[in-house]
């Protein structure tokens, strides 16, 4: 098992009702990642409406998570 930091942003941010998260996951991609956090939590978004940065770097969603790394799931944000 892999521990990854999660952190959330926007209407992530309030689904989950934390900015961030420690979890233990087998999870090899972060869209695996994103995909089993989703079940888990009820998120509504889908990847394909949001980006992922894994340790402060934008990254496919078929990118591999190691032990350790930071995994950031980037909704889009609306301002104004």
């Amino acid at each position: 098992m892999k521990k990854i930091i999660i952190k959330y942003f926007a209407v992530l941010k309030e689904e989950r009702g934390l900015d961030q998260e420690v979890v233990e996951t087998q999870a090899g991609t972060a869209e695996e990642l994103y995909e089993a956090l989703k079940q888990q939590h009820g998120f509504k978004m889908t990847t394909r409406l949001m980006r992922v940065s894994v340790n402060n770097a934008f990254v496919p969603w078929d990118s591999a998570i190691a032990d350790g790394d930071e995994v950031v799931f980037i909704p889009p944000v609306a301002g104004g």
